[in-house]
């Protein structure tokens, strides 16, 4: 019985050695990886109603690569060179506003109403310690580290991205046409019944899409029409403020509103009254409503991720991963709840039961 052990010992000892190396052997590309499985993951539709018409896994797979380059990775590489472009221009529009004084003239300005909520807060903080133009100036300065370290990145590692990138489009060439296989070798190591494989496999790619096709959709949409707005009105900047807008729109519990609402004030107090007002009219109409009317019809069914849980992937996400963290963090919390789910179907069979009537 003792011989028995030791032989299973060694053989997860083995084991553990191998899937470390193996870990060690893949982790130098694990940005193209990823990227390469979030595209399949949201372009796998189009993937399987191509394979319905052309018949070939090879020919389909190269077409959906082809339209993913076209129509998705042009335009985002041409939209973050304008992005580095515009970001540079505003840091450096701020700072002459800075030098020149008038953010201290805009920061004077008395507001009544203001005035009173400063003093019912007074008791519980003291403002006079608030320099608001200091704050300002160590936003700027750190945009402008953060905009000289990513593109002397940049263009320090041209040819490395360019590797990537064909790593990536190699990698999704064979994740479209094998991805079957891969996720029925999954099934079989999954130590569920297969009711309850389905359920779960199920559940994790309702999460996925409600994240990806819903969160991220929602917010690019959200950017684009922030960013035409700004440019309609002749905000300067418009492609960097729509960024930002579209990042924010991804985070749960904060919106678009904390750049519009803002921008529509300042123009306000700056004697641009309709334009202003345009801005807060057209951003808490439309762009606001955006997320109201377009989410339910892209995930209409589908299990969504709670707020809270989503809000501390993305955060965890972009701390860990940069920008990919944007789909992997919420990725990697999709794959956790699943994990719970397997956990409570092995504590509980009897649940199998009530999950049954999700299966397709």
């Amino acid at each position: 019985m003792k011989s028995e052990y030791i032989l299973v010992t060694l053989f997860f000892l083995i084991a553990a050695i191998f899937f470390y190396l193996f870990y060690q052997l893949v982790v130098p590309f694990f940005a193209p990886i990823c990227w390469a499985a979030v595209f399949t993951i949201i372009f796998y539709p189009l993937y399987e109603k191509m394979l319905k018409k052309i018949k070939s896994k090879a020919l389909t797979s190269i077409l959906v690569c082809l339209i993913i380059i076209i129509l998705i990775i042009g335009p985002i590489a041409y939209l973050f060179g304008a992005l580095v472009s515009e970001a540079t221009t505003a840091v450096a529009k701020v700072n002459d506003m800075i030098h020149a004084g008038e953010f201290k003239t805009f920061l004077s300005i008395n507001l009544p109403w203001l005035e009173s909520i400063k003093g019912k807060l007074q008791g519980y903080y003291d403002f006079s310690n608030l320099e608001a133009e200091q704050l300002i100036k160590n936003a700027v300065q750190y945009a402008s580290a953060v905009i000289l370290n990513q593109t002397s990145w940049i263009i320090a590692n041209v040819t490395r991205m360019v590797f990537y990138f064909i790593l990536m489009i190699f990698t999704m060439y064979y994740f479209f046409t094998d991805g079957d296989l891969l996720i029925h070798k999954l099934r079989r190591l999954m130590p569920l019944t297969p009711n309850q494989v389905n359920v779960t496999f199920n559940q994790l790619r309702d999460v996925i899409q409600a994240t990806m096709y819903g969160g991220i959709t929602v917010a690019l949409l959200q950017g684009l029409l922030g960013g035409i707005m700004f440019a309609i009105v002749g905000i300067p900047s418009a492609v960097f403020w729509g960024a930002i807008m579209a990042f924010l729109s991804i985070i749960p519990f904060v919106g678009a509103f904390i750049i519009f609402i803002p921008a529509g004030l300042i123009l306000i107090l700056g004697g641009a009254y309709v334009k202003g007002l345009v801005i807060i009219i057209i951003g808490s109409l439309v762009i606001s409503q955006v997320d109201n009317i377009i989410r339910p019809l892209l995930i209409a069914g589908k299990a969504c991720m709670h707020p809270l849980l989503l809000f501390f992937a993305l955060m965890g996400g972009v701390y860990l991963f940069g920008l990919l963290g944007v789909v992997l963090g919420p990725l990697i919390a999709a794959v956790f709840v699943t994990l719970i789910t397997i956990f409570e179907y092995k504590l509980h069979p009897e649940s199998e039961v009530n999950f049954s009537d999700d299966i397709d």
